[in-house]
């Protein structure tokens, strides 16, 4: 499964990161690279729930961050 990763810069200077294939998993950092480390904790946190709960994707057998160029 591979988990695209965008980031938006806010108006405060505060990075935003989002896995744009796991809705609602998205975190601040004050960097690009917390913000990385941030969403990756998160999208960790989502996809063990949803391997609990029987709901994981069928191609949860590898995992891999891109990020946008």
């Amino acid at each position: 499964m591979v988990l695209k990763v965008e980031f938006d810069r806010e108006d405060d200077g505060r990075w935003l990161a989002e896995v744009m294939n796991l809705r609602g998993v998205m975190a601040y950092g004050s960097t690009q690279a917390e913000a990385l480390k941030n969403v990756k904790v998160l999208a960790l946190q989502v996809l063990a729930d949803m391997i609990e709960h029987g709901e994981a994707p069928a191609d949860i057998t590898t995992l891999e961050f891109t990020t946008a160029a």
